[in-house]
């Protein structure tokens, strides 16, 4: 099969291409680039069926998405006659969420005779299993873990995020559609009388793909920034769902969060 990664912004493309045994043909969004990795090929949604002839001219069979992008404005005046057929049912979708939206996606593309894989599937590597990556554990970085689990899957379950931070049992931040950066720096920024005292336990981010998406798409990343970010925040650790998130660059991230204290933690659903 050739492989076709469906980029968007950020790093996480280039990594994924890199840990796979040939470069795959890679095609992004306008406006959507990714870091350090040359574009074969960009497309707009407007144009969506002329996008997919492409796809199937370069011998794609197997497409992959990775990376960030939010909902583009549409113009009108740039549907082709085919794509312009199902504005409305990709209207339809939007209005639904972002889940609904990712499933429209793959859908369009499976429609169209391509294979839709996962990270996971392609780059296992970049998916860690269970277990503790860096630092140590104490039972209340475990309880915490365990409350914003729950957290999540109620955020994952009405389409509003796919992590949280918690210190000591009480949710200091939810994530949003600005994203762990945004949340983290939220945290850094809370005034002592919100926060319980470091002295019991520091607290954690805890990143887990919703209930309901579809894996091959979406799934959340961490990296070396994200435990920078964790850091400043004043947080013990980062926990996640084991063989659910994705981690760039885990040598980085284990050198960054041994310097800084901090335990990394694949935590079995």
């Amino acid at each position: 099969m050739t492989l076709a990664l469906i980029a968007g912004a950020g790093a996480l493309p280039a990594a994924l291409a890199a840990s796979l045994p040939a470069r795959p043909f890679v095609a992004a969004m306008e406006g959507f680039a990714p870091e350090g990795l040359a574009l074969d090929l960009s497309f707009r949604i407007e144009r969506l069926y002329p996008f997919f002839n492409a796809l199937h001219e370069a011998g794609v069979t197997q497409v992959a998405f990775a990376g960030a992008v939010r909902r583009p404005r549409l113009d009108p005046a740039l549907f082709d006659p085919a794509t312009a057929q199902i504005v409305p049912r990709l209207m339809h979708t939007l209005a639904q969420g972002d889940d609904a939206t990712l499933r429209e996606v793959i859908a369009l593309f499976e429609e169209e005779g391509f294979a839709v894989t996962g990270a996971a599937e392609i780059a296992p590597a970049l998916v860690p299993g269970e277990g503790l990556l860096a630092g140590s554990l104490t039972p209340r970085d475990q309880a915490d873990a365990a409350r914003a689990s729950a957290i999540a899957e109620a955020l994952g379950r009405v389409d509003v995020g796919q992590g949280c931070v918690v210190a000591q049992g009480i949710c200091l931040a939810t994530e949003t559609i600005a994203g762990t950066d945004a949340m983290l720096a939220q945290v850094a920024t809370l005034p002592e009388g919100l926060r319980p005292p470091a002295q019991a336990g520091k607290g954690l981010l805890y990143k887990a793909p919703k209930p309901l998406q579809d894996r091959r798409i979406d799934l959340p990343a961490l990296g070396p920034a994200t435990v920078a970010a964790a850091a400043k925040a004043g947080l013990g650790g980062i926990a996640w769902e084991a063989g659910g998130v994705i981690c760039l660059d885990q040598d980085a991230m284990k050198a960054a969060a041994d310097a800084a204290g901090l335990f990394l933690w694949a935590r079995k659903a």
